[in-house]
């Protein structure tokens, strides 16, 4: 960053919601060290205390423990804010397909009620995680963000929905807002816990244990695993960019490279076994394929790098050896 963009950073004051979460935690923490102001909103339904302990108590940093459904919450959290980086939802397409209620609400109801909010605020920008679930049943790769297909579950309906009422509220109360399309997300202070936890920090607490993971399928499915220092990348480049041709638009946030599920548990397997040579010997199980789940993702990221100059660092393997030893020592 040069010093102008170092500068628009220090000088402003940033919401993030969902800030206990995985992604959440990790933007915050970069903003701080960036010297922004940030008020931060969590309900701790799947964010963590602990993941803000580094921050909780800098001068800098304001949290507000509240709910995207209560609109009075948001409007509290807005309250002389610039820029919104809301990633507060409700992830998983098997949650959504054994609950889409509490999925609409949050995800949908809880998204309306931030636009509000920012509308009402003045919010410069509203910047928000979409999903890369919203191409649906399109088979086309890589995927390219004009061209969608039909949402296969719940939760990848109340993204395709957010996507819909940003531009809708550009066109009717100006606000500004850009779309991150996240590709697979992972990295440290993923919850390798609970019945929908993402797949590479489950299978690294598997290794980890010795237990045997279970692939949906036969381990054929791909995804474009994209390591979490892409995705702060790209959330400040999605603050920084100065030209309207880059708002009011969506994004895929990725690397660009897909890996099938069989190529990511050998590597898995090489790098913990860095630490634990026994883990190269534990056996990977074949189970049924999950409902809603699409068979395979790769994105085109050449609309984020010419738009918003991004330059994603970190590839596959590169990523997952951070995500690793971020494991190994911390869980």
């Amino acid at each position: 960053m040069n010093t102008n963009q170092l500068e628009k950073l220090r000088s402003s004051k940033i919401l993030v919601t969902g800030a206990a979460g995985f992604i959440g935690s990790n933007l915050c923490e970069t903003l701080i060290e960036a010297g922004s102001k940030v008020v931060a909103l969590d309900n701790f339904a799947t964010g963590h205390k602990k993941n803000l302990s580094k921050i909780i108590d800098h001068p800098n940093f304001n949290f507000i423990e509240g709910d995207i459904r209560s609109l009075n919450d948001c409007h509290d959290a807005c309250k002389g804010v610039d820029y919104v980086l809301h990633q507060a939802a409700l992830g998983s397409v098997p949650r959504s397909i054994n609950d889409p209620i509490t999925s609409n609400e949050v995800n949908v109801t809880g998204f309306l009620n931030m636009l509000v909010a920012s509308r009402d605020a003045g919010i410069k920008r509203f910047i928000y995680a979409a999903s890369s679930s919203t191409y649906g049943d399109s088979k086309a790769l890589p995927k390219v963000e004009e061209k969608i297909g039909k949402p296969l579950s719940p939760y990848a309906i109340t993204k395709f929905v957010n996507e819909l009422y940003a531009d809708n509220f550009k066109k009717t109360y100006d606000l500004d807002t850009i779309g991150l399309r996240y590709f697979n997300v992972f990295g440290r202070k993923q919850d390798p816990n609970g019945a929908y936890a993402a797949v590479i920090p489950k299978f690294v607490m598997q290794f980890m244990k010795h237990e045997s993971p279970v692939v949906n399928g036969d381990g054929s499915f791909s995804r474009d695993f994209t390591y979490i220092d892409n995705v702060i990348q790209m959330n400040l480049k999605a603050i920084l960019a100065d030209n309207q041709e880059a708002l009011n638009t969506v994004y895929n946030t990725a690397y660009g490279e897909r890996t099938t599920l069989n190529e990511l548990t050998a590597l898995l397997k090489e790098y913990l076994s860095e630490y634990d040579k026994d883990i190269a010997d534990v056996h990977i199980k074949f189970g049924p394929e999950r409902k809603g789940d699409v068979p395979h993702s790769l994105a085109s990221v050449d609309k984020a790098k010419k738009l918003l100059d991004y330059d994603p660092e970190y590839n596959i393997k590169s990523g997952l050896k951070e995500a690793v030893r971020w494991y190994w020592n911390n869980l």
